[in-house]
């Protein structure tokens, strides 16, 4: 499992009512090593992302939105990227609120090297969905 970052503005963003995960459109956007994405970034604009011409659909489903016991788990559905052709290379893996006026970020996950797809080529990324793709006590 890759571990997930959360970006330094997405605490102040959820208090403040940019974010509904319960409802808000998530996606992910791509980015390579030489363009990593930090922990100051607060917007999809703020990032270098890759051509996504040949690559399937980036939205995101969530599965479930919910606090229990005063700890709220956002658990979203695995999603599989799928070329059309060359796809990459990319190394993190980015969610953002495309729903929210200026397409806040929420948190990245840095799978280690660069990878590059080919025609055909999927990349499934997996949300944990028992432990859920964040978590808030």
């Amino acid at each position: 499992m890759v571990a997930f970052n959360k970006f330094n503005s997405f605490s102040e963003a959820l208090a403040e009512k940019v974010h509904n995960l319960g409802s808000d459109q998530i996606v992910v956007a791509l980015t390579a090593a030489a363009n990593a994405p930090v922990a100051t970034n607060t917007q999809r604009s703020n990032l270098t992302e890759i051509s996504y011409t040949n690559c399937s659909s980036r939205n995101v489903t969530t599965s479930s939105s919910v606090q229990t016991s005063g700890t709220y788990k956002l658990v979203l559905a695995d999603l599989t990227v799928t070329a059309s052709g060359t796809v990459g290379p990319f190394r993190y893996v980015v969610l953002y609120n495309d729903t929210a006026t200026n397409d806040e970020l929420i948190g990245y996950y840095d799978y280690g090297s660069d990878l590059t797809l080919s025609t055909g080529n999927s990349f499934t990324i997996d949300f944990d969905g028992s432990g859920g793709a964040l978590t808030l006590a």
